[in-house]
């Protein structure tokens, strides 16, 4: 039978359905056996980071190069026009809250609380680590990404408040929802006994990614591309915290399979 707690949809995480997958998990083991499970998921995540961080990076390029052509550009304009048309007190103080619940003081609190929360219900704290992990990549890219990439933001006669101050690529409020919170919801979707319950998480997750780069580009606080590289590189961070995971759990099944056989 397959644990509850470590499927999602129905898929068991622990297993790798493709070459790659099955690779990794066997390369993990190897450096485990090496230098110890909890060292081998930190070299994972760092491994990961890697990976993000120079796909970033030549996505930063190209960015570079579209925009100093008109490619990708051309979105920018018309997509802070649409913001300004859809203004109106009651959104303006919508999107600002959000601002604020994903900003530099309310993130962290919310990653380290949820990670909390997580960490008393499966009495271990593994996904405080991962959560912390997604929060603490996420706010390294988003600061290397703003030195690297010193964008104007849109001009102050065109934004709401909240006004922010530092280089306007990427979005650092996109970015931080977006790996934490496909984390978050994926960490509570192996908690999960029902599907109905999975897809509300899913949804809800998608909904808050979603919600939190549009509202950069509602307040006038973001350029679109720059909450479209914040949606990519996040999910993309996330998805490297979600495989080092599914590799630690791996390796405990392994480990316990082990221990049973010696037994």
């Amino acid at each position: 039978m397959t644990d509850a707690t470590t499927t999602v949809f129905g898929r068991d995480v622990r297993t790798w359905s493709t070459r790659p997958g099955e690779r990794l998990a066997r390369a993990h083991r190897k450096v485990a056996q090496r230098v110890g499970g909890r060292a081998a998921s930190t070299l994972g995540l760092v491994a990961g980071g890697v990976v993000v961080a120079m796909s970033t990076a030549a996505a930063i390029a190209v960015y570079d190069d579209v925009t100093g052509r008109s490619g990708v550009q051309r979105l920018d304009g018309p997509a802070l026009r649409l913001a300004k048309r859809l203004r109106s007190p009651s959104v303006n103080t919508a999107a600002g809250s959000i601002a604020y619940g994903f900003g530099p003081v309310g993130m962290p609190l919310l990653t380290l609380g949820t990670g909390a929360v997580l960490a008393l219900r499966s009495r271990t704290a593994t996904p405080l680590a991962f959560v912390a992990a997604a929060g603490g990549g996420s706010l390294t890219m988003t600061l290397l990404g703003k030195r690297i990439v010193h964008r104007n933001r849109p001009p102050r006669r065109e934004a709401a408040p909240p006004y922010e101050h530092s280089p306007s690529f990427p979005s650092g409020h996109t970015i931080n929802a977006a790996s934490v919170g496909a984390v978050v919801a994926y960490l509570l979707m192996l908690q999960q006994r029902r599907r109905g319950n999975e897809v509300a998480l899913a949804t809800a997750a998608g909904t808050t990614i979603a919600a939190v780069g549009a509202s950069r580009v509602l307040l006038g606080a973001h350029w679109f591309t720059d909450v479209v590289m914040g949606w990519t590189t996040g999910l993309g961070w996330a998805t490297a915290v979600i495989t080092a995971h599914r590799l630690h759990l791996s390796l405990s099944e392994d480990q316990a399979g082990d221990a049973g056989q010696a037994d």
